[in-house]
This record gives structure tokens, C-alpha cells and sequence, in this order.
């Protein structure tokens, strides 16, 4: 069973209804898989839904949340991923935001596949990515 965590992208592209993504999420719900929203994405969305007292979008983002189970950062494996993407990161010069890569270091420990449309979390080695903004959803494995 294939298990995913939503960015923070994704999450505003269902908010803001995009239908390959509303597609993409129901047939893998279907399929018996799992999908998962991190505590880090929960927030970005829902501030920025509060800061432009986005009603209406607030509520389809509080049934998404009701849908999806959320992951946090609360733990050391994910503190310790966090902090090694971080340093391989900055060695190469080609650093995350933090958000991102805490967001990255939860979907690797907890062995989920991120859903993102950020081609930069391909800096990222071991990270399964895939990208269901785009039409073409094939996995891409790091």
C-alpha cells in the first residue's frame, strides 16, 4: 500500500478545487491507500486562509483536514532526517526553506511519498516525489 504527504501546493490546490488533483487524490483513496497532511503544511495553509479571511476556502480546508490523517516533527528520527538533509543541502550550496525541508525529512522517515508541485525537493536524495498538478503523474523516485 503506497502512502503519501501532501505539500503545502497541494493542499491549496484542492482548497482552490484543481480537478486533477481532486482526481488524483480520490482514485488513490479508492485504491486502499493513504493519504497524509503534515503539521508544518496545516499550518502554512491555515494562515494563510486566516491572514485573507478566505471563508469559504477555510472550510474545504478543514474537511480536507478531517480527511487526512496528520503527521508531525514531534519526534528525533524526523529531527535527525531534518537535520541531515539540511547539512547535505548547505554543503552543496543549494539550501530549502526550513519548512520545506522539515516537510521533506517527515515524508522520508515516515516513509511516505511527498506530493508536491516544488521541483526543488528533487535536490533531495531518497525522497519519492510525485507530482499530481501536472498531468503526467508518474513517480519519480530519488
Amino acid at each position: 500500500m503506497k502512502r503519501y504527504l501532501l505539500d503545502t501546493n497541494i493542499i491549496t490546490a484542492m482548497v482552490k478545487q484543481s480537478s486533477p488533483v481532486w482526481k488524483k487524490a480520490m482514485a488513490v483513496v479508492m485504491a486502499g491507500e493513504k493519504i497524509f497532511i503534515s503539521t508544518i503544511s496545516y499550518y502554512e495553509t491555515k494562515r494563510g486562509l486566516l491572514a485573507t479571511q478566505a471563508t469559504t476556502k477555510l472550510q474545504r480546508f478543514d474537511q480536507i483536514r478531517q480527511d487526512y490523517e496528520m503527521v508531525g516533527i514531534d519526534n528525533e528520527p524526523v529531527l535527525d532526517t531534518a537535520s541531515e538533509i539540511y547539512a547535505v543541502l548547505k554543503k552543496r550550496g543549494t539550501l530549502l526553506p526550513d519548512a520545506d525541508i522539515l516537510i521533506a525529512a517527515m515524508a522520508k522517515t515516515y516513509g511516505l511519498t511527498l506530493v508536491t508541485n516544488d521541483s526543488h525537493f528533487d535536490r533531495i536524495e531518497g525522497l519519492q516525489v510525485e507530482n499530481w498538478v501536472r498531468e503526467s503523474t508518474s513517480p519519480v523516485e530519488k
